[in-house]
């Protein structure tokens, strides 16, 4: 289970197709995308944008675990 997610803003304008965890590198959006689903990461969730789905963290008053921040 990770904590932080970042998300890389390596596709097209700056859309994640892929996450660093901390402590274990760079995971694919889908793989994540996947993982989080099945609910290996209870704090974050999915998203679907223009028909492509994104991680995100669970909505809460803490900046510093968003994907994105």
């Amino acid at each position: 289970m990770a904590v932080n997610i970042r998300g890389n803003r390596d596709g097209d304008n700056g859309h994640n197709e892929s996450y660093t965890i901390l402590g274990r590198g760079t995971v694919s959006r889908p793989r994540l995308v996947r993982e989080v689903k099945s609910g290996k990461h209870p704090n974050h969730t999915t998203i679907k944008i223009s028909g492509i789905e994104y991680v995100k963290a669970k909505p809460d008053n803490k900046m510093k675990n968003n994907v994105n921040r």
